[in-house]
C-alpha cells in the first residue's frame, strides 16, 4: 500500500513539472506554505486511516496491484524476449573477441592487443 502512496506522490510531482504544452497562461494560485503543508498533512493522515475505514476497498485495491504486477512482469519478459531475439547478435557470435593478455598476465595497454 505505501508502494502505491509513493507511486502516486511521485507520479503527481512529475506530472505538476512537466510544461503544459499549451498556449494558455497557468492559473496562479494563492495559497501560502503553511496552508499548503496544513493541507498536505490532513490527507496523509487521511490516507493513513483509509484502509480502517474502507477494508474491502483495500482488500480489491491490492489483489488489483498484485495481478497488474503480474502482468506487467510477463509483459516485460515478453518483450525481453523479442527484443533478445530481433536486437540480438546478428553475426553468429563472431564479434569482437575478447583481448588478448600478453605473458605474465598482466594488463597493460601496450600488451594488449584485439583478435581478428
Amino acid at each position: 500500500m505505501r508502494f502505491l502512496l509513493r507511486m502516486a506522490f511521485w507520479l503527481t510531482v512529475i506530472l505538476a513539472l512537466l510544461p503544459s504544452g499549451g498556449s494558455q497562461p497557468t492559473p496562479t494560485l494563492n495559497v501560502s506554505a503553511i496552508e499548503a503543508m496544513s493541507a498536505a498533512t490532513a490527507t496523509v493522515t487521511d490516507v493513513q486511516s483509509f484502509c480502517d475505514r474502507q477494508r474491502d476497498a483495500c482488500t480489491v485495491g491490492s489483489q488489483a496491484a498484485v495481478a497488474i504486477g503480474q502482468r506487467a512482469q510477463a509483459g516485460a519478459k515478453m518483450l525481453y524476449e523479442y527484443l533478445s531475439q530481433h536486437l540480438g547478435s546478428h553475426d553468429g557470435g563472431a564479434g569482437v573477441a575478447p583481448p588478448v593478455v600478453a605473458q605474465g598476465g598482466t594488463d597493460r595497454s601496450a600488451d594488449v592487443r584485439p583478435r581478428f
